[in-house]
């Protein structure tokens, strides 16, 4: 196939014309890299390696932008690209800015783990599901849990004894708790137990009055 023109598009991409016909668009600088240009004669098999490169190319420059906004997990990043290319380019990104060192899971899942224990208050099995559905393996996710996660017990009371006060007390604001406490993740019988303690820290407090 003859390429008869290389016509500039937007965002970088080139419209690669062979025959006389429009055929694809490809990563403009991969096809200076591989010295595309009109006149010369392109097999089946460079024009399937030129497109591969081009989207492997692109991938990799979309994964280092998404990574200079945030961090992210690696199965988060793949699934992220896999939006605007084939899995095959998707993959081969997040493989290479895992061998830069600009992804680690265990770091960035403790990372994460952290600000939902701490600045959201989930409980240990929301956090697990949380790192889970951003990519993060199920095994590691379920080592970090256990490394951080408090006990429940503790958790809870502190979260009832800033957020709902009068819980054990009040009937409105014991449902509004337990609503809320079961959507971050934590059972039943572990919240009663908390609101008892609650109540119990309370009449302690009333006694010292």
């Amino acid at each position: 196939m003859l390429v008869t023109a290389i016509q500039p598009r937007r965002k970088g991409l080139s419209l690669l014309v062979l025959d006389g016909e429009p055929a694809m668009e490809l990563d403009t600088q991969v096809l200076s890299r591989e010295g595309v240009r009109p006149g010369i004669t392109l097999t089946d098999e460079a024009l399937f390696r030129l497109r591969e490169e081009s989207d492997n190319y692109r991938a990799k420059e979309k994964a280092l932008y998404l990574l200079g906004h945030r961090g992210h997990l690696k199965g988060e990043l793949e699934e992220k690209l896999r939006r605007d290319f084939s899995e095959e380019a998707a993959r081969y990104a997040a493989d290479r800015m895992e061998e830069l060192g600009l992804i680690d899971d265990a770091a960035y899942g403790r990372q994460l783990a952290h600000q939902l224990l701490e600045r959201k208050g989930f409980a240990a099995s929301r956090v697990r599901f949380e790192l889970c559905r951003k990519g993060l393996a199920k095994d590691l996710a379920e080592e970090i849990v256990q490394e951080l996660a408090p006990e429940p017990e503790e958790k809870l009371l502190q979260l009832l004894e800033k957020k709902y006060p009068l819980a054990a007390q009040d009937e409105k604001q014991q449902r509004r708790a337990v609503n809320a406490l079961q959507r971050m993740g934590y059972r039943l019988p572990e919240i009663r137990q908390a609101l008892r303690c609650l109540d119990e820290t309370i009449d302690l407090n009333e006694d010292e009055e």
